[in-house]
C-alpha cells in the first residue's frame, strides 16, 4: 500500500517552524515510516519540477509556514494547493501574518531604503538595491519580486486547517499529523488548538483579582515579575485574555507575558482590537471609577510600541491589514 505523500514548504519566516518539526523528537521517525516526504526544502533536495510532475491532489497534505512576501512564494503555494488534498497553515506567520507582517506598517520602498541605504553599519556607497532583473556580462539575472504587502496564507490560497503558534508546540504537531493519517479531522477551516482563552488555562489564573484594575503599565525589564501572581495584575501587558490556549503556557511558565502568537479564539475578527478593548476595560486610577483625560494620556503613553504590542502577530489578518498608502 502506497504511503500518503506529505510536503513541507516555507515562505517568509524565521525557520522556527522547521525547528519545531524536529522538536517532536523520536516521533518524527514514526511519522517518516508512515508517510512519503516529497518536499522539505530545509532538509531534503527536491526540485520544483518534481512537484510539477505530480498529478493534481497527489500530495495528501502540505504544511506551509511563513507569510507570503515574494512572488516566488505565491507561485509555490499556488502550485502546492493544486497538487495537495489538504493545506495546513503551519505557525503564526501563515495563520495570521506573523512578525514579517509588521512590514505592512511600511512601504516596500521604505523597507528597501532602510535595509540597503540607511542602516549605519552599511558599506554601500553607490546605494545599490536588489532588482528583479539585471543584465550582467550579457546574461539576465533574476530575483523574486518583493511585494509591497505581506499576506497570510489564506489571503493567497484556500486553506483547510490552521496550526497556530510561534512556533506550533510538538504535541499539537503530532496530534495534527496523526489526525490527518487516521482521517479523524474536524470540519475544514478549524484551528487545530483548544477554542478557549489562554487565561482559562494559565497556571496563575487563580491569583487574578476578581476586579482587575491597572493603574500603571510596565515593561518586563522594569520590575521583578512574581511567578506566582497574574502578570497582567502586576501591570505588565499580557495577551492572555485575547489569545487562544494550547501552547502549554510556555511564556507564562518562563515568567514572561503572553505575546499573542496563537491568535484569537473563534468569532474574534481582529485580535489586536480585542486586546486593545481588553486593556481599555481594566485601566483605572486607584479609588476612582473614571479617569481624567490627563490620566488616560499618561497611562497610554506607557505603551511604548502600540503597533508591536497589539498587532505583533496579526496585522495582515486584521481589519487594518496594512498602513494606508496615499
Amino acid at each position: 500500500m502506497a504511503k500518503p505523500k506529505v510536503a513541507f514548504y516555507w515562505c517568509a519566516s524565521c525557520g522556527g517552524c522547521e525547528e519545531a518539526v524536529l522538536d517532536i523528537n523520536e516521533t518524527i521517525l514514526k511519522v517518516a515510516e508512515a508517510v512519503e516526504l516529497v518536499l522539505w526544502p530545509v532538509a531534503l533536495d527536491f526540485k520544483k519540477k518534481d512537484i510539477e510532475a505530480m498529478k493534481d491532489g497527489e500530495i495528501a497534505v502540505s504544511f506551509i509556514n511563513g507569510s507570503v512576501r515574494l512572488d516566488e512564494q505565491e507561485e509555490w503555494v499556488k502550485l502546492l494547493r493544486k497538487k495537495s488534498g489538504l493545506i495546513v497553515a503551519f505557525g503564526a506567520c501563515a495563520h495570521l501574518g506573523g512578525i514579517p507582517g509588521l512590514g505592512n506598517f511600511c512601504t516596500k520602498e521604505t523597507i528597501i531604503n532602510r535595509a540597503y541605504k540607511e542602516v549605519p553599519s552599511l558599506d554601500n556607497p553607490k546605494g545599490v538595491v536588489p532588482q528583479v532583473k539585471t543584465t550582467l556580462n550579457g546574461y539576465e539575472l533574476t530575483l523574486p519580486e518583493f511585494y509591497d504587502t505581506v499576506k497570510t496564507l489564506d489571503q493567497t490560497i484556500p486553506v483547510d486547517y490552521y496550526l497556530p503558534g510561534c512556533p506550533p508546540p510538538p504535541d499539537l504537531i503530532v496530534n495534527a499529523v496523526m489526525a490527518i493519517l487516521k482521517g479523524e479531522l474536524p470540519p475544514k477551516g478549524t484551528v487545530l488548538a483548544p477554542n478557549k482563552a489562554l487565561c482559562d488555562t494559565c497556571p496563575v489564573k487563580d491569583s487574578k483579582p476578581e476586579k482587575l484594575t491597572i493603574t500603571q503599565l510596565k515593561r518586563p525589564y522594569e520590575l521583578k515579575i512574581d511567578p506566582d501572581k497574574c502578570i497582567l495584575a502586576q501591570g505588565v501587558f499580557c495577551y492572555g485574555p485575547a489569545t487562544r490556549s494550547g501552547c502549554g503556557e510556555t511564556c507564562i511558565r518562563a515568567n514572561m507575558p503572553c505575546r499573542g502568537c496563537f491568535g484569537p479564539v473563534d468569532g474574534v475578527v481582529d485580535q489586536g482590537a480585542k486586546a486593545l478593548s481588553m486593556l481599555a476595560s481594566i485601566m483605572g486610577v486607584d479609588g476612582e471609577e473614571k479617569m481624567s483625560d490627563e490620566d488616560v494620556k499618561k497611562l497610554v503613553s506607557q505603551i511604548v510600541d502600540p503597533a508591536g504590542t497589539f498587532y505583533r502577530y496579526s496585522l495582515p489578518s486584521s481589519l487594518l491589514r496594512r498602513k494606508r498608502i496615499a
